[in-house]
């Protein structure tokens, strides 16, 4: 019932509201809403759920893959790759189930200017993409929509299978996005650079669920996904067919001596310990790219850490903007700890982050993601690090 009361405070916000008997319902018409169906079990049991309450769901899949032949076709799929007719006739299995249309939408085209050009451009530019983020701002919850939109599906809402919460806060008269309540399944860094329109039209059905609790879920709907394997990559057996490759180039220390030639630099990453081919009495690590010189800069494990970093590409939700230098949790990477950090607005789209403690592996093209206790606050591109305090900031920030 919870999504039925945030409905409801979402549609009093928009003078939309009518009350009766504990009902949660848009005047004149019963709450349409529209589900990402991948054919995994997170999406399936978000459907089951809405159909449960009573919504008019329907569902919607993306066809993204292009066709080529990927290395690793055997293994596990990941979300782009040959396993997509399996997931697509699951999804249809599981709308079968439920007794709710499927309807199969193509954003190849949309996939591949969004995700896979973006993707290949940043690795290209020694940089570290992040293509999960990527694909939900600009193909699920927006080329997606529009696709269903344009080919005549109405609907109210749309919701996805992500663990993770959003609220509509009503003296602030904005849409909060909150970490899920399974800590260990959080997803909100992913869906962070959704805008406050996104998040007014978003459902997150698992929000309040753990995965465990999901998958009994899916064998008491009785969904044939119960217990399926998630997709643990973005794309089958890796993204070297996605990259051009680059000529080999020198691996360099931070004084500029060449220690070894590394293959290209689209098959390095900051924080990169492994496969560097190079013999020496301490463990090294990738520390930098240098596109234009074509070389990676290697050093030691604590040359590796970094204080601060520049971010851009702004997205706040939880704030109209940020006015003065303010203390926040930040998260570099999905896999990462939130650490404390002042950030300081330098523009309207660039914020300096000075952390308390230095932290391993700022890699420029990943997200930044701030938090204030479960609420997003909002988050942007790092674009590079500061290994000095170079820009003054008031020593406690709010």
């Amino acid at each position: 019932m919870a999504l039925l009361r945030d409905i409801n405070l979402r549609r009093r916000s928009e003078g939309n509201y009518m009350p009766g008997a504990g009902e949660y319902c848009l005047k004149g018409n019963t709450v349409k809403v529209v589900v990402a169906m991948s054919g995994g079990v997170d999406s399936s049991v978000a459907a089951a759920l809405l159909e449960q309450q009573g919504y008019q769901v329907s569902g919607v899949t993306m066809r993204i893959w292009g066709g080529e032949a990927l290395p690793g076709e055997g293994m596990r799929h990941g979300c782009y790759g040959p396993g997509e007719e399996e997931d697509i006739e699951d999804a249809r299995k599981v709308a079968q189930t439920l007794g709710i249309p499927l309807y199969v939408f193509d954003l190849r085209q949309e996939y591949k200017t969004e995700v896979l050009d973006y993707f290949s451009r940043e690795y290209l530019s020694g940089r570290t993409p992040n293509p999960c983020l990527r694909c939900n701002h600009k193909v699920k919850f927006d080329a997606l929509l529009r696709k269903t939109r344009d080919s005549g599906i109405e609907f109210d809402y749309f919701a996805s299978g992500h663990y993770a919460r959003v609220e509509y806060d009503e003296s602030k008269r904005r849409y909060l996005l909150k970490k899920a309540r399974d800590l260990s399944k959080d997803q909100s860094y992913f869906i962070s650079a959704l805008s406050q329109q996104q998040l007014s039209r978003s459902l997150f059905p698992l929000g309040d669920y753990t995965k465990e609790a999901v998958r009994k879920m899916a064998s008491d709907f009785g969904l044939e996904v119960n217990n399926k394997p998630e997709s643990q990559d973005f794309i089958a057996g890796g993204y070297s067919l996605l990259v051009k490759a680059t000529p080999p180039g020198p691996i360099l220390d931070k004084q500029g001596d060449i220690l070894g030639e590394h293959l290209g630099i689209q098959s390095y990453t900051i924080g990169q310990r492994k496969g560097l081919g190079i013999a020496a009495r301490e463990a090294l690590y990738v520390t930098d790219i240098d596109p234009r010189k074509n070389a990676i800069i290697v050093g030691s494990k604590e040359e590796v850490y970094r204080d601060s970093l520049i971010a851009s590409g702004l997205n706040w939700i939880a704030i109209d903007e940020l006015e003065r230098p303010t203390k926040l949790k930040a998260r570099i990477r999905y896999l990462h700890n939130e650490a404390e950090a002042i950030v300081t607005p330098l523009s309207q789209d660039k914020v300096y982050v000075k952390f308390t403690e230095p932290q391993m592996a700022i890699a420029p093209g990943q997200a930044v993601v701030f938090y204030r206790g479960d609420v997003v606050v909002g988050g942007g591109t790092i674009e590079r690090t500061r290994p000095g305090d170079e820009i003054r900031t008031e020593k406690n920030g709010e």
